[in-house]
């Protein structure tokens, strides 16, 4: 057992303790990560010399390789600064309805970068269809806002893109003078399911995270989400990218000093907590299985660690409040999301499964 593992097992899976489904951000630092944290050295770098931030930054960049990365604060800074950076005003980028940037970063975008979001309807598998981006590339006419990047994200509701998908995307944004961001919040839980499949592709979850990024000319990867560090997000790109990207962090207040301490934790997620995300989606699978042929719930296969399941639109209330009564958390209104991840063990999920049903047999 490793120790995502056992801190798993030390808190979701006690009797009585809180099963928290609602999102893998809810994780908590392990043991580990708390020692590199305390011995982290420490400099200050808003001046650039904090040798932890730095060391992080340069490790993330070479494993994905980039030229360069810069540490955020958070992935919705990190999101807005790499579109300010691709973007002028004026400017327009192509996104999905439902990805991030768009729908769930306050307008960033448009009301700090006045870059206008040209938003899309998602393919079941959650891509964008090739053609509906290339209808939605504007003409060089005064009419029209310049159309300059497509954002893409991945995992995208917990759905991997697939490999051929992103070449193809990626070739078209090229023909077309776009650039290519992908908002790589989960992008090791993508890699992950990429790097399960073996074969050819091989079974190297970094190996896998860096194809995913050569189709891309910036990525944002968060660490406080599965990856289980505190706080922070990491801004991969080219050297020139990364330099705007740095300025526009400055204005947007999120120069930090002795960031170290973050940084750390985020190292440390990388180097330990990326192949253990399996155990997440091993678990997601668990739940599923357990809560299948329930009436009045409908179930949707997981590709990673989210879960969705479909609810008459009447009792999903009930049921969370239900849920939350018997020390279970989710969220959702009519469609429950159900979040696997460092601090739920199969204990946990056992438990979600069995407070579920109570639900449905009452």
């Amino acid at each position: 057992m490793n120790e995502g593992s056992k801190a798993a097992g030390q808190r979701g899976g006690n009797i009585g303790a809180i099963v928290d489904l609602r999102s893998d951000t809810v994780t908590q630092p392990t043991a580990g990560m708390r020692a590199a944290m305390a011995s982290a050295p420490l400099g200050d770098d808003v001046f650039g010399d904090d040798p932890s931030v730095n060391a992080l930054q340069a490790a993330l960049a070479e494993r994905l390789g980039f030229e360069a990365a810069l540490f955020m604060p958070t992935g919705t800074q990190s999101n807005l600064c790499a579109l300010m950076a691709h973007c002028q005003r004026g400017d327009e980028y192509i996104v999905g309805q439902f990805a991030h940037t768009y729908r769930w970063e306050g307008g960033g975008a448009a009301v700090l970068g006045s870059i206008q979001p040209q938003p899309l309807s998602h393919a079941p598998d959650g891509s964008l269809p090739l053609a509906d981006i290339e209808a939605n590339i504007k003409p060089d006419d005064a009419h029209f806002a310049r159309t300059r990047l497509l954002a893409l994200e991945n995992t995208i509701g917990g759905k991997v893109l697939p490999m051929d998908y992103l070449a193809a995307a990626s070739e078209l944004a090229k023909r077309h003078g776009l650039s290519r961001h992908l908002d790589g919040a989960r992008l090791f839980n993508a890699a992950i399911a990429v790097a399960a499949r073996g074969g050819s592709e091989g079974s190297d979850p970094y190996e896998a995270a860096r194809r995913i990024c050569s189709h891309f000319d910036s990525v944002s990867v968060c660490f406080s989400k599965g990856l289980g560090a505190p706080v922070g997000s990491v801004l991969c790109g080219s050297r020139e990218l990364i330099k705007s990207a740095h300025r526009w962090r400055k204005m947007l207040g999120g120069g930090m000093r002795q960031a170290g301490l973050l940084a750390s934790a985020a190292h440390y997620a990388l180097d330990h907590q990326v192949k253990r995300l399996g155990e997440d989606h091993a678990l997601a699978r668990r739940l599923v299985e357990g809560l299948q042929g329930l009436p009045g719930l409908t179930v949707e296969a997981p590709q990673t660690n989210i879960v969705f399941c479909d609810v008459d639109q009447g009792i999903a209330a009930k049921l969370v409040e239900h849920l939350k009564s018997e020390g279970v958390l989710t969220t959702g209104l009519y469609k429950l999301r159900f979040v696997t991840h460092l601090d739920v063990d199969a204990a946990g999920v056992d438990r979600a499964i069995a407070a579920t049903r109570r639900f449905f047999n009452a």
